[in-house]
């Protein structure tokens, strides 16, 4: 008898596919889904606390490097029974990357009896709300078995604990959390808390691990929407932290469940209590934070975006004019600070009547803020008496009508924001990688078609921060010399969506924007490679 048995180091990847993509989730002959999300998030899979899922809203994640073998004793034909295995799972193409599922690192634990024909391994996915992960088992047996002496093919499916891109620069309660998204109007009365609780428990139907945090202090919306048994936030004696409430398998903190109602302060005190909500509040692991941000773009706004990574924001309006003014101040707000948004949601946009489809107040906004902002995708949501009732008795129109209109277009919604965060995600943990094999600082700023390198030394001297620069005189302390030519770099970390941490041998911390990397020399005789493979954060 002869046991192999390969095991891969973990790399995640997360990416997508829109509907009609030329490519496919198999070999280029069979494509066999509509659309396909492999995702860069890191969650783990649980079961849901509903099951709002459509055939159309596909999404599938994988992660960890290509498997290696560790044979046994005996390890006659070893490798080549394991190039079959391999060879046959990397017919399954992912549509994104354009690669396939081995190269791309998602086979796991592949363990092969070749005397009885019998292999095993696991496809670990990155996010559990995967809707075709049984289509992908099901290719995947497919061509294993299609060897000749396999008689016996067990697929395992599993996904790994959520956790941020940059988890060590945060606050202890959202070191797990995989994605911080913001729904945002910055006008009131357009419907931002309910896009923000309805997408919430669409991402929670789809089988992710979902928060909500309302961060309207003044006038907070969550009580009135959801219906948790326990309306009181607690607080833990011995860690000091806050104890979130739930409904539904969904976390829920809000200033209306502190038993204060709504705040009467000033604004210096209320970046702080939702400093303090946000933060110390026991999340978990969680692979979705819904942020309902309050209106307007002021202290609490901009407190928020500072003390949190936000991974996107999703824009709700209305079709007048007036609410796109207030929206686009939102979005310039956005974009200043490096937050990506992702999705405009158009709402109470139109209802039909008498065989006739209406448009109470106007057409255009939600395009206006599309085309002039490039942001890449669009949604309508009509007028609808039973969405607005759903709000106040407490329960999501989601969960209420899984099936409706509605839930379709918070499904389709979903869907994209899943994409879009696996594609930012993607972007930001691969901008600044360290080459050791050629000694350089690889640069590949998101967005950008821009792909460079720069000599460790150039972006050590080049630090702006107080202790290289005096911040009075801009007189330069951080001579020349003081940096060696060989210089290497321990640690490259992102630093949310605009810069990287990078970590130097005499214990500097260089916080370096992509804005000023852009700037710098770049390396134009590269250097022959060493045998030393790359490595990145």
């Amino acid at each position: 008898m002869q046991l192999l048995h390969a095991s891969s180091s973990l790399y995640t990847s997360l990416h997508c596919s829109k509907p009609g993509s030329s490519s496919g989730l198999v070999s280029p002959e069979k494509p066999p889904f509509p659309m396909s999300v492999s995702c860069f998030l890191q969650p783990q899979g649980i079961e849901s606390s509903l099951s709002v899922s459509r055939n159309k809203s596909i999404f599938s994640s994988f992660s960890t490097k290509a498997a290696s073998v560790e044979a046994g004793a005996s390890t006659v034909s070893s490798g080549t029974v394991e190039n079959d295995v391999l060879k046959a799972l990397s017919q399954i193409i992912d549509p994104d990357f354009g690669t396939d599922i081995v190269t791309c690192g998602f086979v796991k634990d592949l363990q092969i009896n070749e005397a009885l024909g019998e292999v095993s391994f696991r496809l670990e996915l990155t996010t559990p709300a995967c809707p075709i992960k049984d289509m992908f088992e099901e290719k995947a047996n497919e061509v294993v078995k299609l060897l000749p002496w396999v008689k016996n093919v067990n697929v395992t499916m599993s996904a790994q604990p959520a956790r941020p891109v940059y988890a060590g620069l945060l606050p202890p309660g959202l070191q797990k959390i995989s994605n911080i998204v913001a729904v945002s109007s910055c006008k009131g009365g357009v419907g931002k808390s309910t896009v923000a609780v309805n997408l919430a428990y669409t991402l929670a139907g789809m089988g992710a691990r979902v928060g909500i945090f309302d961060a309207d202090v003044y006038g907070p919306s969550l009580p009135t929407m959801v219906s948790p048994e326990n309306r009181l936030l607690e607080m833990s004696p011995e860690k000091k932290t806050i104890i979130p409430t739930e409904y539904l398998g969904v976390k829920l903190v809000s200033f209306g469940f502190a038993g204060q109602g709504r705040a009467i302060m000033r604004g210096p005190m209320v970046s702080g209590v939702i400093n303090q909500l946000l933060t110390t509040a026991e999340w978990g692991e969680l692979d979705y934070l819904v942020v309902d941000m309050p209106p307007g773009t002021g202290d609490i706004q901009l407190t928020l975006c500072q003390v949190v990574p936000l991974t996107a924001a999703v824009i709700v309006t209305t079709p007048q004019k007036l609410a796109f003014i207030d929206v686009a101040k939102g979005v310039r707000m956005f974009s200043k600070l490096k937050v990506p948004c992702v999705a405009v949601v158009e709402n109470m946009c139109h209802f039909d009547a008498d065989g006739k489809r209406y448009y109470p107040f106007g057409r255009g906004s939600g395009s206006q803020v599309v085309q002039q902002f490039g942001i890449p995708h669009l949604f309508d949501l009509p007028i609808r008496p039973t969405l607005s009732a759903s709000g106040d008795s407490g329960m999501p129109e989601v969960v209420a009508d899984p099936q409706g209109e509605v839930a379709t277009t918070f499904q389709d919604l979903g869907v994209c924001l899943v994409q879009q965060c696996a594609k930012i995600r993607q972007q930001v943990s691969t901008a600044v990688t360290y080459d050791k094999s050629i000694k350089a600082i690889r640069v590949k700023v998101p967005d950008s078609e821009e792909d460079f390198l720069l000599h460790p030394a150039t972006v050590r001297r080049n630090d702006r921060s107080a202790q290289s620069v005096d911040e009075w005189t801009g007189e330069q302390k951080l001579q020349y010399t003081d940096v060696p030519e060989d210089i290497e770099p321990e640690e490259i970390q992102p630093m949310g969506n605009y810069a990287v941490q990078i970590s130097w041998p005499d214990g500097f911390n260089q916080i370096a924007p992509y804005d000023q990397l852009q700037t710098m020399e770049r390396l134009v005789d590269v250097p022959q490679p060493t045998a030393v493979q790359a490595w990145h954060v």
